[in-house]
């Protein structure tokens, strides 16, 4: 009788777990039905990424936001972006790799935009418009970044104190005449590494190690922590020359057109002014290598330079636009045209100079 009853209760829970698996099967059929009905097709997930791009970039918001915000006006692509220092935005795009969400990544310098493609977090694109618009010198070799505006490193000086007839290069600022007169930014910032990585490839280290010793001989105080104070030292007589990139003396001027310091381009009878990039590439990664091509053809098209470029009183690399405003009263000048790569190239090499050389 045990078994009996045994048998009986095993039949009348198979025969009951039997209709409670098939509703537990149809109702995970149907909840997976479900879900997937309520998914984005492929399509609209290609229709979303397509209406954004995402830039990482060093600039100050104030100075790129605005148009940003232009190109999605125009576009109907919404830039989303991160504003960080450029080191920052290096070891991000580093740690994120394959999950980075970067389309583009925008900084200064072209020993910084040298340093990110070694590190392998740019993509070479082809692009005509590029081509034809960024002068070779101003990009990357490999197309893996190209310039969006130039930025030229240059003397400054106070007329009342120095005749501009005394004035001639950037090795001439070691003369012995300049004893207790020039000031320098600090060599820490890349602007200075930059100037003198591209002296060592027109000169040889010995060469100008020898110079960067007369500046520091030279120096009337300690380096300064940024181009603003450097002028405002030659304003208040501190010194009477120094090497600055010209947007920061063109602000000045704006506040003030009588402002007291004068510009003078540097090296016009041989290699010509130093000058950098800000500059920018689409990231290695990108989720949207294309819509990251289109906004950066977009940033060196002549509407998007006239922004760029000359509200910040730097110089469009864009041939096409004409210069306007305080900077147009600068007059023309011959840039060095050796390829900014060799900045990056030479950068290490640079610092180490500056270090031996005695310049803080």
């Amino acid at each position: 009788m045990q078994a009996t009853a045994h048998s009986v209760e095993v039949m009348f829970m198979q025969s009951f777990k039997r209709p409670l698996v098939v509703i537990q099967t149809l109702f995970v059929m149907a909840s997976s039905l479900w879900l997937v009905a309520c998914q984005p097709s492929p399509e609209s997930n290609s229709a979303d990424e397509a209406s954004k791009v995402v830039v990482y970039t060093s600039r100050q918001p104030h100075l790129i936001e605005p148009l940003f915000e232009r190109y999605t006006e125009l576009t109907g692509v919404e830039v989303e972006f991160t504003s960080a220092s450029e080191a920052a935005l290096i070891e991000r795009l580093v740690a994120e790799g394959p999950q980075t969400p970067a389309d583009v990544f925008i900084t200064v310098d072209a020993g910084n935009l040298w340093f990110a493609s070694e590190r392998g977090l740019f993509q070479s694109i082809e692009s005509s418009v590029l081509e034809e618009t960024v002068p070779p010198a101003w990009r990357d070799s490999e197309n893996q970044w190209f310039g969006l505006s130039l930025r030229a490193r240059t003397i400054v000086y106070h007329p009342g104190r120095v005749d501009a007839s005394e004035l001639s290069s950037y090795e001439d600022l070691a003369d012995s005449k300049w004893r207790g007169r020039l000031c320098l930014r600090t060599s820490r910032k890349v602007y200075n590494q930059s100037l003198v990585a591209m002296m060592i490839e027109h000169h040889g280290e010995e060469e100008t190690q020898s110079i960067v010793e007369g500046w520091v001989a030279n120096l009337a105080t300690d380096p300064f922590s940024s181009d603003t104070l450097l002028i405002q030292a030659i304003e208040a007589g501190q010194c009477d020359v120094g090497i600055v990139n010209t947007y920061y003396l063109g602000r000045l001027i704006n506040e003030d057109p009588n402002y007291p310091v004068a510009l003078f381009w540097a090296n016009q009878a041989d290699t010509g002014v130093h000058v950098n990039i800000s500059g920018g590439g689409v990231t290695r990664y990108a989720p949207r290598p294309d819509a990251g091509k289109k906004l950066i053809e977009w940033l060196v098209s002549e509407e998007a330079q006239v922004d760029l470029a000359l509200a910040n009183l730097e110089f469009p690399v864009n041939s096409g636009v004409p210069i306007s405003g305080v900077i147009a009263g600068w007059g023309e000048f011959v840039a060095d045209s050796t390829p900014l790569v060799i900045a990056g190239q030479r950068q290490a090499e640079a610092v180490q100079l500056l270090d031996r050389a005695g310049y803080r």
